[in-house]
């Protein structure tokens, strides 16, 4: 069921403490920690709770929570220091989009310059 934790999803195991990830953040509704094969000096992964497939899903069902997964980015940012220097929100859908963790999230890039368009 949309929403409910997958037993087989990579982020849900992240989200329960089955599989360990370096945590920077967590709030009630998110959880946000580095990324294993960062593509920027900072590279963190905002994910929301509770499983959805991708960033559209999510905000049909659970807008708040979408928003939720946006302010956290944000805070992220801050944290890590690069708000003011720049930095990018990437939410992949599908695999011709470059998913390959069908659990929503969004990417926090910076900390390098970035190009334009991406990809």
């Amino acid at each position: 069921m949309a929403g409910e934790p997958q037993s087989d999803c990579l982020f849900c195991k992240i989200v329960t403490g089955d599989i360990p990830a370096t945590i920077v953040r967590e709030s009630e509704t998110t959880v946000a920690f580095r990324d294993i094969n960062p593509q920027a000096p900072t590279h963190v992964l905002v994910i929301p709770k509770v499983h959805y497939p991708d960033a559209a899903s999510l905000a049909v069902a659970e807008p708040q929570i979408a928003a939720d997964v946006l302010r956290e980015a944000g805070l992220v940012a801050a944290d890590e220091k690069i708000d003011e220097s720049g930095y990018r929100i990437v939410l992949n859908t599908g695999s011709g989009a470059g998913q390959t963790v069908f659990h929503t999230h969004a990417h926090v890039l910076g900390g390098r310059g970035m190009t334009w368009p991406p990809g």
